[in-house]
């Protein structure tokens, strides 16, 4: 007989043995869990068998289970393939658990602080353990979100899945993309490096621009904690990261799941009579149950999406790090995140509220109700040429919006700093980091002239070289060297790429490279882009004369053309006209130890 008052495990064992007694037992835990399913349900479901049970236990889970009941417990046949879903919703949902776990095995190691965060992330990526792995898969895991979010939308108005009776799920799946871009932009901070701090400082300057200014003012201090982004600023965007938008996200998408199950799938445009919508209306033979059909294929894409995930992480795609946030140096072509190049775009065109702030929130507007104001009938693609051409004009604008947003268009940069941003840019690695250290021959090379050494016929003339000047010096001649065959002429015949692609407005520019041991297994480069000073309009734009070459700026000095000083009879130098010059550059350390080289484009 039991001590206790009810029956025990221990009173199992004796009346029916151990091994009958813990099957029970481990059957009964797994029917609870599962809300009515036990062992031998699984098995049959799992090896596509009817069920051997009445009534179906498979259907009980979505009655009974916490999140079962999210999903319909059968569905037509015609939604169960690749179209019309491409499993788009699916997929968005994935990527934001991604997200959440990746994100949590994050927190663990990063404190938001500027003088913790930075140091975090290089922990992380070279002392935790999967550390770099976790924090690339949590990057792409975010930058897919936002395109299968993006996508998901599309292909919803594609196929006019917004129409009565679905508005609302179209409303909650607009706020769900709002929510989306936000988390992805609020995590771009965390890293505390260069990239991050620009883009955020871009960011949320648009929001200083609403209108009235005291609105503005205080939308601004809220986000950033104080007039620019230091420690409050950071604090912010982490509680926004991991509290506020994935809490939002989450009652939201339960909500738009709930909706979704409550309407049913809508069914292909072609296979519904116009006026008529029969998703929830699914015969019998018509019938796919989730499971174990549906949760299968789920599983089948589940499997997959995490397979192209860590292949892509590990060989292809690497979340970047650029060096600490400093608000003193900007970066070159400082760009918002790729999903915000189009607002980027737009502040292009003109007046930063209009563009920045009206625009797009008419738009966002626009785009929830927009179902309200559809009252067609037909989802059928022959009777909505118009929605459809609609949405492709709109697809093509934000193209070229996001084109706009680069760095490529409506940006001046002077030619002498692109020249030297793209052999060895501010950020990320370039040619320079990644040249074989081995391969560094010491020397002088100049992008006139590859095959001969030379002097440069450039020269400085009449000023002496600074003590505290870390450049070549160029007050005097300066003596080219023939670049040696191999990674060298490579890397010169690159830096004579750039000198055409960006010297058009700089007259007889020279590009110098000079190599030099800094110390033991310390390379010192040394670049250099020297060029005559033109003559510039109002505008600061070269003239030309009639040939259209660029009239070159002759200016006095006290040494002729060869570099020597003249005197009169009195004892006095004799001044001169000689071409100005210009020039500009910058120093690079690269170490043996660095682990750049080879891994930069």
């Amino acid at each position: 007989m039991s001590v206790l008052p009810f029956p025990s495990f221990l009173d199992d064992i004796k009346e029916k043995g151990v091994r009958k007694a813990v099957f029970e037992l481990v059957d009964e835990t797994v029917e609870r869990i599962t809300a009515g399913m036990n062992i031998q349900d699984i098995r049959e479901a799992l090896r596509g068998e009817a069920p051997s049970r009445r009534p179906n236990p498979r259907l009980t889970p979505h009655a009974d289970a916490f999140w079962m009941h999210m999903r319909p417990s059968y569905y037509h046949q015609a939604v169960t393939g690749i179209y019309p879903t491409l499993r788009l919703g699916f997929l968005s949902t994935f990527t934001f658990v991604i997200e959440i776990i990746t994100g949590l095995f994050l927190m663990v190691f990063y404190t938001p602080s500027p003088t913790a965060a930075y140091q975090n992330m290089i922990t992380i990526l070279s002392n935790v353990p999967l550390g770099q792995f976790m924090r690339d898969m949590h990057r792409l895991g975010a930058e897919a979100m936002v395109l299968v979010v993006a996508l998901h939308t599309i292909r919803t108005f594609a196929t006019g899945s917004y129409r009565r009776p679905r508005q609302f799920t179209w409303m909650t799946g607009m706020l769900l993309l709002l929510f989306t871009l936000f988390l992805s932009f609020s995590g771009y901070l965390l890293p505390w490096d260069q990239l991050a701090f620009w883009a955020v400082t871009i960011g949320t300057s648009m929001a200083e621009a609403a209108p009235p200014e005291i609105v503005g003012t205080n939308v601004n201090l809220l986000l950033r904690g104080a007039p620019d982004i230091g420690a409050g600023g950071l604090l912010r965007f982490y509680l926004l990261h991991v509290f506020l938008l994935p809490a939002l996200t989450t009652i939201f998408i339960g909500v738009h799941y709930y909706k979704v199950v409550l309407h049913g799938h809508s069914l292909p445009p072609r296979l519904e009579e116009v006026g008529q919508d029969t998703a929830k209306r699914v015969p019998m033979d018509k019938r796919v149950y989730f499971i174990p059909d549906v949760a299968t294929t789920e599983m089948l894409w589940f499997g997959l999406t995490i397979f192209i995930m860590t292949v892509m992480s590990i060989w292809f795609f690497h979340a970047p790090l650029e060096t600490h946030a400093n608000p003193q140096v900007t970066p070159l072509h400082t760009t918002a995140p790729w999903y915000f190049l189009w607002l980027q775009g737009l502040l292009k065109l003109g007046d930063k509220i209009l563009f920045g702030l009206v625009l797009p929130t008419v738009l966002l507007a626009m785009f929830i109700v927009y179902p309200y104001l559809d009252v067609g009938r037909s989802r059928r693609y022959a009777h909505r040429r118009f929605q459809l051409g609609m949405m492709l004009v709109f697809i093509w604008i934000m193209l070229f919006l996001t084109y706009f947003g680069t760095g490529k268009w409506g940006v001046e940069s002077a030619g002498d700093q692109e020249m030297v941003q793209a052999i060895a840019p501010m950020e990320g690695i370039g040619p320079i980091r990644a040249f074989p250290y081995e391969e560094w021959v010491n020397g002088t090379y100049c992008t006139d002239d590859l095959d001969n050494d030379h002097p440069l016929p450039l020269v400085m003339w009449g000023q002496p070289p600074r003590v505290s000047d870390p450049l070549p010096n160029v007050a005097l001649p300066v003596i080219c060297q023939r670049a040696p065959d191999g990674p060298m002429r490579s890397l010169m015949e690159r830096f004579m790429h750039e000198k055409e692609r960006w010297g058009a407005d700089l007259p007889n520019v020279v590009g110098i490279l000079t190599v030099s041991d800094a110390q033991t297994d310390l390379k010192r480069i040394d670049l250099r882009i020297i060029w005559n000073t033109p003559e510039v309009d109002e505008n600061r734009r070269p003239l030309r004369d009639e040939n259209g070459n660029i009239r070159i700026r002759m200016v006095e000095s006290m040494y002729n053309d060869q570099g020597q000083q003249e005197l009169d009879d009195q004892g006095l130098p004799v001044k001169h006209m000689v071409p100005g010059i210009l020039t500009s550059g910058k120093t690079l350390y690269v170490s043996r130890l660095s682990d750049y080289q080879g891994g930069g484009h």
